[in-house]
């Protein structure tokens, strides 16, 4: 069995001394399910031989109802394109290990591990709660990003039907949206996109961060192949909806050599415009990630980190604005560099998601009344 050595030093990593962690879980990007930062305890699980911890019980998805009372966030990031976003879910069964949405599962007092893969909040009332926020006489119309945190196509989608729902009520108030994922489910939803994409009220960013199936299963095992994303891209631009690809995040040894043969497949697909992201390791990401990269490609985990450090000014992480998404440094100018001249060879500097239409926003009729619209009762009747 592989001993496991954690360590609070900022420069040091989680090793293992075999080659499988015995709580690793097939299908879950996590390896382990440690406890979040606000907890006091922490907890192991260990098997006694009874076989008590259920492979089946451990990988199974639990959906929760998520209690919220509104559904669109503000962003006053300077290093993100939008100014609000909509997100149908917390917790994201994609499990990508470098999310930075994992923390966020550590202020329900659930592990940003291997739980915000399996435990999953729905806003079952997201569409309604849409349709009130929309109707109110103070809201701007400005474009709502679609999976600014976690992906509104993950595979629980299917069956939840959130994310349609929503686009229909976008598509009801002539509402401009940029969806960002990385799930093939968004070609679902092909009616909706296309007659807004002919208002122009819709583009979409199709993340593709490697090429690399096997890496692709290990780093994002319960998205869509790179593969079916690229053939998303195709068949979103024949739609006429305008697609971006978007590489985040780029790996330093793990995948930055793939820049651009990434760019130029999506570029072939009808991709019109590109960005990344380095990656990041913020709050408890960081150990998760380290895990993870120990076990799956231990042979360049130092490389890895070294160079990650090199752009981050000695550091695992620079939560700077201006800095975070990019670092600094040699290998990060080198890598900004060839992205900028592959997005010129390719033409991928077509389009941005700040050119969708904001002018055309009404409310419906149905929804103008202010008893159905939010529930507030006139003060004079």
């Amino acid at each position: 069995m592989a001993e496991e050595k954690v360590s609070d030093e900022s420069n040091s990593y989680v090793e293992f001394t075999g080659d499988l962690h015995p709580t690793a879980i097939r299908g879950r990007g996590a390896v382990t399910n440690r406890v979040g930062r606000f907890e006091r305890e922490e907890r192991l699980r260990v098997d006694d031989g009874w076989g008590s911890l259920d492979e089946a019980e451990k990988s199974r998805t639990k959906i929760m109802s998520d209690p919220s009372r509104s559904v669109i966030s503000k962003n006053s990031s300077p290093d993100i394109p939008f100014d609000l976003s909509f997100n149908p879910y917390k917790g994201c069964e994609h499990g990508c290990i470098y999310c930075f949405a994992r923390p966020s599962h550590a202020y329900l007092g659930l592990s940003p591990g291997v739980d915000f893969e399996r435990l999953i909040f729905a806003k079952d009332d997201a569409a309604r709660l849409l349709e009130q926020e929309l109707s109110k006489k103070s809201y701007r119309c400005k474009v709502i990003a679609f999976g600014a945190n976690t992906d509104p196509y993950q595979p629980i989608e299917r069956e939840q039907n959130i994310t349609r729902q929503a686009l229909e009520v976008c598509e009801a108030f002539n509402q401009p949206v940029g969806i960002i994922t990385k799930g093939y489910l968004v070609m679902r939803d092909a009616d909706i996109l296309e007659r807004m994409a002919r208002k122009n009220l819709v583009s979409v960013a199709v993340s593709v961060t490697t090429l690399d199936r096997k890496l692709a299963r290990t780093m994002e095992p319960r998205a869509s192949t790179p593969m079916r994303r690229l053939d998303a891209i195709r068949e979103l631009t024949g739609l006429g909806v305008p697609v971006s690809v978007l590489m985040a995040p780029i790996i330093p040894a793990l995948n930055d050599h793939e820049i651009e043969r990434v760019l130029g497949l999506s570029a072939r697909a009808g991709a019109v415009s590109c960005s990344y992201v380095l990656l990041r390791l913020p709050g408890e990401i960081r150990d998760l990630w380290m895990e993870w990269l120990r076990m799956h490609y231990s042979d360049r985990a130092n490389r890895v980190m070294n160079t990650l450090q090199s752009m981050r000014g000695g550091k695992d992480y620079d939560s700077r604005w201006g800095k975070r998404m990019r670092g600094e440094g040699v290998f990060a100018k080198l890598i900004s560099d060839r992205f900028a001249l592959s997005r010129q060879r390719y033409g991928l500097n077509r389009r941005s998601l700040r050119q969708l239409d904001t002018e055309s926003f009404s409310v419906p009729k149905q929804f103008q009344n202010p008893k159905k619209s939010s529930g507030q009762m006139d003060l004079f009747t």
